[in-house]
């Protein structure tokens, strides 16, 4: 089954790899870039014809309505993968609240839009980060230092991002991933499971998972075909 799919924070890394994947499995894909440069490079619009670019920011209303909807409706998915450039001697982001203001203006535009007759549902899938749960450990003990100093201003956006998911009435699932590097290895992905209410369903714990690894993951289990066991809940993932 094709969908529309809507991505912000696609122009690299993970949300790179999901779009990757989307557009070759035949899905209509509308981006959200503040460079659209960055897109045409990689899938040249005359001969991507399923993929729309809109040049814009995820923390603008506007440009974000645009994204969301698509002949009259809203689109059927929304793939959130947006962040902030770590600055790493300050121990912060260039913008520390990007997350949570980003997921609060796709909730906004999605609660406008449907005040002005636009229908539809649209599932959202958003990208955290392990190391930031309340209901036991994700990390390896060699990693907590990391987590909990170093990447504590991008960590807690994130949570700040889960949180406002889990107050809204939207159907969502929240990816954790491990700590993110170059490359596709396409080995085993272990996955974890947890309710935000409920707490841990099945623990995982694990170092890195790739970039693209990871997008293909979303794109496998979450536009080709949703798992019900997903919905409202947050998966970790992880080698």
């Amino acid at each position: 089954m094709t969908r529309t799919v809507a991505f912000l924070g696609a122009s690299a890394g993970v949300g790179l790899s999901a779009l990757k994947h989307s557009l070759a499995a035949g899905n209509q894909c509308i981006a959200l870039c503040r460079y659209p440069s960055k897109l045409t490079s990689i899938f040249p619009q005359n001969t991507t014809p399923n993929l729309k670019i809109i040049e814009g920011n995820a923390k603008d209303i506007a440009s974000v309505s645009q994204c969301v909807r698509c002949d009259g409706r809203l689109v059927d998915e929304i793939i959130f993968t947006v962040g902030g450039k770590l600055n790493f001697p300050k121990f912060t982001l260039d913008d520390p609240e990007v997350c949570r203001t980003g997921i609060s203006t796709v909730l906004e535009a999605i609660t406008q839009l449907r005040a002005g007759g636009i229908t539809g549902r649209p599932y959202i899938v958003a990208c955290s980060s392990a190391g930031i749960s309340d209901f036991g450990r994700d990390l390896p003990l060699v990693m907590i230092p990391l987590y909990y100093y170093v990447l504590q201003a991008p960590n807690e956006d994130k949570k700040a991002m889960e949180k406002r998911l889990e107050e809204s009435t939207e159907e969502y699932t929240v990816v954790r991933m491990s700590a993110l590097m170059g490359g596709e290895t396409k080995r085993i992905i272990r996955v974890g499971l947890e309710d935000p209410k409920k707490g841990r369903e099945e623990g995982v714990i694990g170092y890195t998972i790739s970039k693209e690894d990871a997008g293909r993951w979303i794109a496998e289990n979450l536009v080709f075909e949703r798992d019900a066991k997903y919905l409202r809940k947050i998966a970790t993932i992880t080698y």
